[in-house]
């Protein structure tokens, strides 16, 4: 071989992304990461989660009744109309144990009676209150999703939901590579609706009017470190927003990213939610921070519209050019800079 060829070769191998020598991670490879890093996720029936409760004007729908509007809908899509963000008998389960905080959301989109077999999502997110390693892991999609000869209503079996690093299932049941999607998926957008970073955006467990009912049955780590480990989500690298005395980073972190596009807006009234009723969009349903709010109107505003203003403004400096805005790194490790 010629030394240009030679030469050749070797600027071309320094020139090819790395990542075309790698392997896109697997769920299992990815599941077993997680199990190593954070704990074991458990099997589990969502059968035995705490329904999510729905109303409608203050009352909860008729026995057949399937809303499109409600007075706490779903946030899932937090910027556009989504199916089933009203449905009855989505169910929440805290599968927690020490310090690996394990949160799970079984979705209705389709009315179904309470212990009736049949989900259209599931989507747990795992977490270790001591090194803050949070891994994200969602149902592939039924089929009514990908064929369209199935029914619109079929979903899929979850009374044994697998361990998402499970090789070898029970007789009859889902393995984990049949039931869950694959992290690359998971990590991924869809049409009108953001990652589950973008959403979760200031850390691992985010509060909204329709999960806050169960509140209780929710792990939280509001201060805690907090880091997506896995390939498919290594390229986020999330910031929290702060200004001088702000009364909206008194109980929690304030993210950059849809906490900016949405979340900010919904809480404090200036946006609708998709899905909101008239309720929904009335005082105080529709100022949902702080969330034990007893204020009127008036004091609500004089507490926390000007440092609600402030992060928006802060939302439109992405250059971190405004001195009064403090964009710092998640807090990951021990090592934390502060950017003005």
């Amino acid at each position: 071989m010629s030394l240009r060829i030679r030469l050749f070769a070797l600027c071309f191998l320094f020139t090819v992304p790395l990542a075309a020598f790698t392997h896109e991670q697997t769920l299992l490879e990815y599941a077993d990461q997680c199990v190593r890093e954070i704990g074991e996720i458990p099997p589990f029936n969502c059968n035995d989660g705490t329904d999510i409760p729905i109303t409608v004007d203050g009352k909860p729908p008729g026995p057949n009744a399937s809303p499109t509007r409600c007075d706490k809908p779903s946030l899932l899509s937090p910027t556009s109309e989504a199916k089933g963000q009203c449905i009855p008998f989505s169910k929440i389960l805290n599968l927690s144990r020490g310090s690996t905080q394990i949160s799970a959301y079984c979705r209705r989109d389709v009315l179904r009676p309470d212990k009736d077999p049949l989900y259209d999502l599931v989507v747990v997110v795992m977490h270790h209150s001591g090194n803050g390693k949070t891994c994200w892991f969602a149902s592939k999609p039924p089929p009514s999703q990908s064929q369209a000869d199935v029914p619109a209503s079929s979903g899929f079996v979850a009374t044994r939901v697998p361990p998402p690093n499970e090789r070898r299932p029970p007789s009859g049941r889902p393995s984990a590579v049949e039931f869950w999607a694959t992290p690359a998926r998971v990590a991924a957008s869809t049409a009108g609706n953001p990652t589950c970073l973008k959403c979760h955006d200031a850390g691992p467990f985010i509060f909204s009017p329709y999960i806050g009912q169960v509140w209780d049955r929710v792990p939280t780590d509001p201060w805690g470190k907090y880091s997506s480990i896995g390939q498919a989500f290594a390229s986020y690298h999330l910031m929290t927003m702060s200004t001088p005395g702000n009364t909206c980073i008194g109980c929690h972190r304030i993210g950059s990213e849809q906490s900016c596009t949405a979340f900010l807006g919904l809480s404090a009234g200036n946006l609708k939610a998709p899905g909101n009723d008239r309720l929904a969009n009335s005082y105080p349903l529709n100022h949902w921070m702080p969330t034990d709010n007893a204020m009127s109107t008036a004091q609500w505003d004089k507490a926390n519209i000007a440092s609600v203003n402030a992060l928006l403004a802060c939302c439109k400096d992405p250059a971190h050019k405004d001195p009064n805005c403090t964009f710092t790194p998640m807090p990951s490790s021990s090592n934390i800079r502060s950017l003005h």
